[in-house]
């Protein structure tokens, strides 16, 4: 899964850039980003004024929904195997194709009672790119919610240990293809979705205070403290 992110200011600006997308958005670092929030998304603009940095809110409210109770967080994420065909995912798979710029996830083991999250970032220091869908509801007051999600596929093997599904992440060639209005094969966009290679990856323990999203501060980033790493987690340090 992908619950929660962190995304530097730096590091948005350089995904927009490689990315060619305009960013006419005031966003400042966020270090520990849950769905619900409104978070930046590169998308074709709506209209064909190119592509954009826009702000959409973390949990995908579908076009056809009569509730946006009903939906929001609860699409947060959309697996890869199912999103060209599930009826939340199908139109915006085919035509709200959209990149979450990310400066690392987070992701939580389970050991025992305790859920003690890793952060990943990508080896090279760079962004990372998540794929993500988009799409606009209209409430029946009149008023319009643009919402997004992240989709997720299978493990990689810096990931396995920790959790059954990660984020898919794209390179910059990929979304290329990715962002294209004009691409709707499923032939060709579900082999983008594919898990990033582990030897790109890092993964470090991190501090429980992520564990709330009442904290949102570089602290998040912190080693956690030597009482806090659970029997034998010294040792458990991944990177390849």
């Amino acid at each position: 899964m992908c619950y929660r992110y962190v995304l530097l200011k730096s590091d948005l600006m350089a995904a927009a850039a490689r990315l060619q997308a305009i960013l006419a958005v005031a966003f400042e670092s966020r270090y520990n980003l849950p769905p619900g929030s409104d978070v930046p998304v590169v998308r074709f603009a709506p209209g064909g004024a190119g592509r954009e940095v826009a702000l959409l809110h973390w949990g995908l409210v579908p076009g056809w929904a009569k509730e946006r109770t009903a939906f929001g967080p609860k699409l947060a994420n959309a697996r890869a195997e199912s999103v060209a065909e599930k009826a939340s995912f199908r139109h915006a798979f085919r035509h709200g194709r959209c990149v979450l710029p990310a400066s690392g996830f987070y992701e939580w083991e389970a050991r025992g009672k305790a859920r003690l999250p890793w952060l990943f970032r990508r080896h090279d220091g760079q962004p990372i790119l998540l794929a993500g869908l988009w799409d606009s509801w209209r409430a029946p007051d009149g008023g319009v919610l643009e919402s997004c999600t992240v989709i997720t596929t299978e493990p990689n093997e810096l990931m396995r240990p920790i959790h059954d599904r990660m984020p898919a992440i794209l390179a910059s060639e990929q979304c290329e293809v990715w962002l294209d209005p004009g691409e709707q094969a499923p032939d060709r966009l579900a082999p983008l979705l594919r898990p990033w290679p582990a030897e790109q990856l890092t993964a470090g323990r991190v501090s429980q205070r992520v564990n709330s999203i009442a904290h949102d501060d570089e602290a998040c980033l912190q080693a956690p403290p030597p009482g806090e790493l659970g029997e034998g987690a010294e040792q458990f340090s991944l990177g390849l």
